[in-house]
């Protein structure tokens, strides 16, 4: 894998870069479609693909392991062949499902116990073996198990949170290097900064990160509930400290107007399951704002769900019939919104890349921001 910068903005930290994997180029900015379990919900593989273009898409290391489990995937060839995706594709470590999981686990020294929200059956992750899970899995970049503290939380117990993790990181780093991929292409491994809405422990933790030699970067626990101002700033604090010439994933982040001023603070990578959830619930976006598809107001409107989209779902299918998917809890329904918010995610993205080509970055996500918080 290699990255590299190709062009930056003059008035932000927005860039441009390409990294290389073995399944293919990744341009960034890039938003992760997430496919938690193997899947990005309703969405065919040729649509995400052809549609969508998605460069990359997410797995989740918790939910893999439970089902279908890890035999079935490394029996399959790995997640790649095992689902018919050709793309790069980078899973999590598990540790925010764990996080999740805060009724019905312990976290400890060597790792942490956990009750199955399936079944109630107990498991025991450690960093090796989220290591080894991620390597059966056989995504392109798999992430360093750590704790993802909730929002709020107290200084003293965010401190030993962030600490826990960074010596997991080192017994993950030592894992990964004595362990080999089980396919035929490379697995790069990234570290996670976290450190709460804490500025002297994002520092800490962000520097402490930033001295290992990894091929890119993660900044972690900021979509918990903390207000986006916090997230802002803490994300601002981490980017000015990681390395400038490797890729900055902030994990779980977020809505439309989230990417573009993180993209303005020097992040690269994304992932969010807003897209998809808010579409089976009738939610859109444009670059307009958002439409709540379930209201009356849309229940005679036969225009197209989105004159400017460039997705087929978008100028094939109207507001009306739309509307009349979702009120009837009809499955096609929230086929067509998940496609189109991806898609729209995707456009958004594309046109933040040429606006920093453009060197007009700033004053393009000034302008469109408060139209994308708009109620249509």
């Amino acid at each position: 894998m290699s990255f590299k910068v190709i062009c930056r903005d003059k008035k932000s930290n927005a860039r441009i870069g390409e990294f290389k994997t073995d399944h293919g180029i990744i341009n960034t900015p890039i938003f992760m479609p997430v496919g938690t379990s193997g899947t990005v919900k309703g969405i065919h593989q040729k649509e995400l693909n052809e549609e969508i273009k998605a460069e990359i898409i997410l797995g989740n290391t918790y939910h893999l392991y439970l089902r279908p489990g890890i035999d079935v995937i490394q029996k399959a060839g790995g997640l790649h062949k095992f689902i018919g995706y050709k793309n790069p594709m980078l899973t999590d470590s598990g540790g925010f499902q764990v996080y999740s999981l805060s009724a019905s686990r312990k976290i400890t020294e060597k790792g942490v116990n956990f009750k199955s929200h399936i079944d109630g059956s107990s498991h025991f992750f450690t960093p090796e073996k989220a290591i080894e899970i991620q390597r059966i899995i056989g995504a392109d970049i798999i992430m360093a198990f750590d704790e993802c503290t909730p929002y709020p939380c107290e200084e003293n117990y965010v401190k030993k949170s962030m600490e826990l993790t960074h010596r997991w990181l080192e017994r993950c780093k030592i894992h990964f290097n004595k362990t080999k991929g089980l396919y035929d292409y490379k697995q790069f491994l990234f570290p996670i900064v976290q450190g709460g809405t804490y500025k002297n422990l994002r520092i800490l933790s962000a520097e402490k990160i930033a001295s290992y030699d990894f091929e890119g970067y993660a900044i972690g626990g900021l979509s918990v509930g903390e207000p986006h101002k916090e997230m802002y700033n803490m994300t601002k604090i981490v980017t000015n400290i990681l390395p400038f010439e490797k890729p900055r994933y902030l994990m779980g982040v977020g809505t439309p107007s989230n990417l573009l001023e993180c993209i303005g603070l020097g992040v690269d990578m994304f992932d969010c399951v807003l897209p998809t959830r808010n579409a089976r619930n009738g939610l859109l976006y444009t670059m307009e704002g958002t439409i709540n598809i379930k209201n009356k107001k849309w229940k005679y409107d036969f225009s197209a769900i989105d004159e400017n989209g460039e997705s087929y779902v978008d100028k094939n299918y109207s507001k009306a019939y739309l509307r009349h998917l979702i009120i009837s809890n009809e499955l096609l329904g929230k086929q067509i919104a998940s496609i189109h918010n991806l898609a729209f995610y995707a456009r958004l993205i594309k046109e933040a890349r040429n606006q920093i080509k453009k060197e007009n970055y700033f004053n393009w996500k000034k302008s469109i921001v408060k139209n994308l918080e708009k109620r249509l």
